[in-house]
């Protein structure tokens, strides 16, 4: 193949889920299959990059400053669900179970892979409680090392705040899982965030 196509194929594998087969498969499909597709991808990817930005409020995806999200005046924009990434606030959309406001981390603190305070989208938030624009914050961060310590830092730095009402999403067993296949992280959240049986 040529040198053109191989850097199409490497830069299509760095792309999140896409191996090899796959990478060769679009890149195959877009200049031999559907070479129209191609331009109009190009065309896509380029307006993308211009027009998307990050919301200056909670860090969400948006071509205004404001996303639909903190632009919409039927949200509670006072009760804030704090994610690691835009994906996780798609997530939480599509299931319809949270109609007020978010804050997008774009990321969590990894010091061993070199993230700190700093690299994360943490100050902005800081900045919402300080100015009380925030009375609940719910911490929707995975259930991982590095979740944990960004909740735990989250927490440091809010620790002044009045009438702020801090929660964590429960973790458990996924509906209609079963115990014995259950990790013994998962085990432990599902008995840690056990309530009251009515």
């Amino acid at each position: 193949m040529t040198t053109a196509f191989e850097n199409l194929q490497q830069a299509l594998r760095k792309l999140p889920g896409v191996g090899y087969r796959s990478s060769e498969r679009i890149a195959l499909h877009l200049l031999v299959g559907k070479p129209d597709q191609l331009q109009a991808l190009i065309a896509a990817l380029g307006d993308a990059s211009r027009l998307i930005r990050r919301c200056s409020r909670c860090g969400n995806l948006s071509e205004e400053p404001l996303c639909a999200v903190c632009s919409d005046p039927k949200r509670d924009q006072r009760s804030v669900c704090v994610v690691e990434n835009v994906p996780d606030l798609v997530a939480i959309e599509r299931s319809g179970s949270w109609r007020s406001a978010y804050h997008v981390l774009h990321g969590n603190l990894s010091p061993i892979n070199g993230v700190g305070p700093d690299d994360l989208n943490i100050a902005s938030l800081v900045a919402r409680i300080e100015a009380n624009e925030i009375d609940e914050l719910v911490l929707a961060l995975p259930n991982n090392v590095e979740g944990e310590a960004t909740c735990h830092y989250l927490q440091d730095q809010i620790a002044g705040a009045r009438n702020l009402r801090v929660t964590r999403i429960g973790f458990g067993i996924p509906s209609g899982g079963a115990v014995l296949y259950a990790d013994a992280v998962t085990l432990r959240s599902a008995l840690e965030g056990r309530r009251a049986f009515t």
